[in-house]
């Protein structure tokens, strides 16, 4: 039974083996520890195993929580739903040991869940990967540990599927991992800079979240998940730009719905990086772009303000930056209420004293709502800066450097990789088959 077994979980090093040996018995025992209460298997295993109390084949026998397993094809199914099985004298028994940790796990803090499962991934290795283990309910899910941080010791798991994952991508972070040099590990940010390599890279190419559900349908699409104890998120590789404007719920909601959805994150990003600019040069440079009407009750509005517009942009969004560091700092009861009181006093207040332009407040409102649609928390942060070089170009250039700076954008990103893998196909499927990543499929 054990060398069926481990043929058909053969890099899982959470499936448990044993051989037990009595004066009157020997009997092999085979688990996946993530998903059995040890505790349990101990108190109806393996106590009353070296007791001896009573013949063990005759308690396999009589009491009725053991149950006879006739079709080996079956062991697969009942190792993944958390039994235990037992051959003792040729007769495979199973036992219901599995460790049910829902209630036990926390909800979504970062990521909103509004459809599907509430839980969030949990700082202790072996419950984060029992919900994962829950979810995925295959015997091709592979589990590798590794260790990283010459001082902190943090252990890693590597969770993939083995018929979908790219081994190219799977060797290429083994052979990061192992190279991988520094003293503590203790995020996973930090993780995430240790396998890219560069720091100073604009957009993130390396997921992080915290919500399990995430977690199965990227390793159902051939990619890598790694989970990292003590913390409360795990990454998510290789990706592609489109992943980090893909919501969760995309995939509960309607088809429709879900694509204007996407759509709308899609405007909403370009809006974020590129008003701000335009604000600038079409106010500096090119005011005949808008209809007379318009242009002129621009210029009224901007008829008390002393300074230049790129110096009125950079205020507005100075104070709009400051007051998004205060709602992430602030304790979370006060945080929403004091930022939210604070941004309208100012702005309002900047108005009226002649700081700012009416016009001005419009466009600073706009990016602030327009940066927080982006469903994955690192690419809004990375977003957040995007704006300011482009701001610039615009000082110096007008809408031409605008223009160009934006095309600078598109080609780093068409550039970019993550994991040798294209990141900016935006819409565009990774699944898997037979080991290699599919090709671009457009939804």
């Amino acid at each position: 039974m054990i060398d069926h077994i481990r043929l058909l979980f053969a890099q899982s090093v959470d499936l448990k083996v044993q051989q037990l040996k009595n004066d009157d018995l020997i009997i092999e025992i085979a688990y996946i520890s993530s998903l059995c209460d040890e505790q349990m298997i101990s108190n109806y295993v393996l106590v009353p195993f070296m007791k001896e109390e009573v013949p063990y084949d005759k308690q396999l026998r009589t009491i009725s929580d053991y149950l006879v397993v006739d079709d080996p094809a079956t062991w697969t199914d009942l190792l993944l739903k958390g039994n235990i099985l037992i051959e003792a004298q040729g007769i495979v028994y199973s036992l219901y040991t599995a460790k049910i940790i829902s209630n036990e796990s926390t909800q979504t803090q970062v990521e909103s869940a509004i459809q599907g499962p509430q839980l969030a991934l949990n700082e202790d290795l072996k419950k984060s990967l029992n919900l994962i283990r829950s979810m995925y309910h295959s015997p091709e899910l592979c589990v590798e540990e590794h260790t990283v941080g010459s001082l902190s010791k943090t252990e890693i798991i590597v969770l993939f599927d083995q018929r979908r994952v790219d081994p190219t991508v799977l060797n290429q972070l083994r052979q990061r991992l192992t190279k991988a040099q520094t003293e503590m590990l203790q995020a996973a940010g930090e993780l995430e800079t240790i396998l890219t390599g560069k720091q100073w890279h604009l957009f993130p190419t390396v997921l992080i979240t915290e919500r399990p559900d995430r977690i199965t349908t990227a390793i159902s699409n051939g990619k890598i998940a790694i989970l990292i104890k003590g913390n409360m998120f795990a990454l998510v590789l290789p990706v592609t730009f489109f992943d980090f404007m893909h919501a969760v719920e995309d995939n509960y909601e309607a088809f429709w719905m879900t694509r204007t959805l996407i759509l709308l994150r899609y405007v909403a990003v370009v809006l974020t990086i590129t008003l701000p600019a335009l604000y600038v040069s079409i106010i500096s440079y090119n005011p005949e772009l808008f209809r007379v009407q318009l242009a002129l009750s621009i210029a009224g509005s901007r008829s008390a303000v002393p300074y230049p517009s790129f110096i009125e942009v950079m205020v507005m969004l100075f104070m709009i930056e400051a007051l998004i560091e205060a709602s992430i700092r602030l304790p979370r009861y006060i945080g929403s209420t004091a930022t939210t009181v604070g941004g309208l006093i100012l702005g309002q207040a900047a108005q009226q004293a002649g700081l700012v332009s009416s016009i001005m407040i419009i466009v600073t409102s706009v990016v602030a709502i327009s940066n927080f649609v982006v469903p994955v928390n690192s690419l809004s942060f990375a977003i957040r800066f995007l704006k300011y070089p482009l701001i610039v170009m615009a000082i110096f250039f007008g809408i031409t450097g605008v223009t160009v700076g934006s095309f600078m954008y598109v080609v780093y990103l068409c550039n970019l990789r993550s994991f040798g893998k294209p990141y900016f196909r935006m819409f565009a499927g990774t699944k898997s088959q037979s080991g290699d990543i599919g090709q671009v499929k457009v939804e």
